[in-house]
């Protein structure tokens, strides 16, 4: 196996980990670590993509740009859970699906 195939398959096993801990946690901040963990394998991907390529350059400013939308997206995420903690005094996603009934 060659390098890019070797990070392709980690970083679909990094995908698959974070989309299992986004699925079957209940707890806001943990769902929020797992969507991190898939993110860095789409980091990994969008990287071994270029060098598979020949293009390393480009996948690594994608994924320098990626990075950057993902740690905004991972402030405000971990910012509203601080606010749903503080107003509702719970992380827990279904006892917070069940506020709007």
């Amino acid at each position: 196996m060659n390098t890019p195939a070797v990070a392709f398959v980690g970083a679909l096993v990094l995908v698959g980990i974070g989309l299992v801990g986004t699925l079957t946690c209940r707890n806001l901040i943990k769902v929020a670590v797992a969507l991190q963990i898939m993110m860095k394998g789409v980091l990994i991907a969008l990287v071994a993509a270029g060098a598979a390529q020949g293009q390393i350059n480009l996948g690594q400013s994608l994924a320098a740009i990626v990075l950057g939308v993902d740690t905004i997206g991972a402030v405000i995420l971990l910012a509203l859970s601080v606010q749903v903690r503080r107003r509702f005094g719970t992380l827990d996603v279904s006892a917070l699906s069940q506020l709007r009934r």
